[in-house]
């Protein structure tokens, strides 16, 4: 009797174990299996989620099938204490070993922001406010010229002054280089008046290969005691950057006497008018050897140079009729 009992529980012993190596093995095959998945989705893990917060809104997006599968395979393959915030994509069928793979990759969707050469700081700012993806708020906007156009990677969650930050730390990078590498006969005497001559070149020209040229007639201008004699500048003085003039400049406008106004006043502005781009400041900092003292723009974009003042004239009236 006591030998029947014992080959009995024997055998329910070998059954139970069978069986639970077989949920076991079922387990592990759903694990790896194929998911729910019909399309692409991104997934949001926030800082400070723990699996045990992530995990229902994966089932409830349809991301994973079994919740009970998905955190017993997170505990055993060691995943599960290593989930990283930010965005993630999540391919179409992806296995919930998968799942938990990118979620602790750290490697989450980057979003981008591109900063166009030549904005003003104020319109900086208000490109980073209607950018629904960054957070937070902007207290104060950065000075003028301090900021570097380029395009900005970031992710879900990231804030626009991080992004100002950024910006500001590459322009004070790249205006130390060029000061470093000036050329040295310059009439600039700090970093901050190259900035300036550097925002006004970007404000002149939006052809490349023209910037070292016009970067050689204003520093020809400024080693002979001339004015500057640049619409930007006086635009500036009238909206401080925060608008679009939208018309040609008064007569009464170029005649006024700001601190902007470069057909009146002698040398530089007080501030950049800009964020110039680092072609135009490396621009500024080594302008192509040029005998020429004038240019006008030649309705295609670029300018027509000239040497002596008659010449410039010629230009003016052509280009003058040509646009009649």
């Amino acid at each position: 009797m006591r030998k029947a009992l014992a080959a009995n529980a024997l055998t329910l012993l070998i059954l139970m174990l069978i069986g639970f190596g077989a949920v076991i093995g079922w387990g592990r095959a759903q694990f790896y299996a194929p998911g729910p998945l019909a399309e692409v989705a991104f997934i949001e893990v926030k800082q400070g989620d723990t699996l045990r917060k992530v995990t229902p809104r994966l089932l409830e997006g349809g991301v994973i099938g079994n919740e009970q599968i998905f955190r017993l395979g997170a505990r055993y393959s060691g995943l599960g204490d290593q989930l990283k915030f930010g965005e993630y994509e999540v391919p179409a069928g992806a296995s919930m070993f998968e799942v938990l793979t990118i979620l602790a990759s750290g490697r989450s969707v980057q979003y981008k922001v591109t900063i166009a050469e030549g904005l003003t700081s104020f319109e900086v700012v208000q490109v980073l406010l209607a950018n629904d993806i960054l957070t937070g708020e902007i207290d104060e906007i950065p000075p003028e010229g301090a900021l570097a156009p380029e395009t900005y990677l970031f992710g879900r969650g990231a804030t626009r002054q991080s992004i100002l930050d950024q910006m500001e730390t590459a322009q004070a990078e790249i205006l130390a280089a060029a000061w470093e590498l000036r050329a040295t006969d310059l009439p600039i005497e700090t970093p901050e008046e190259l900035l300036i001559l550097a925002s006004i070149i970007e404000k002149e020209t939006g052809v490349a290969s023209e910037r070292g040229l016009v970067a050689g007639v204003f520093v020809n201008r400024l080693r002979q005691g001339m004015r500057l004699q640049t619409d930007p500048t006086v635009i500036y003085g009238i909206t401080l950057g925060r608008e679009v003039l939208g018309r040609g400049l008064r007569r009464s406008e170029l005649r006024a006497e700001t601190p902007y106004n470069t057909y009146v006043i002698p040398g530089l502005p007080p501030t950049p008018i800009a964020n110039p781009g680092k072609a135009s400041i490396e621009a500024a900092a080594n302008p192509e050897p040029t005998d020429y003292i004038f240019f006008v723009a030649d309705g295609s974009g670029g300018h027509a140079f000239a040497v002596t003042l008659e010449e410039h004239n010629r230009n003016v009236a052509k280009w003058r009729a040509l646009g009649n």
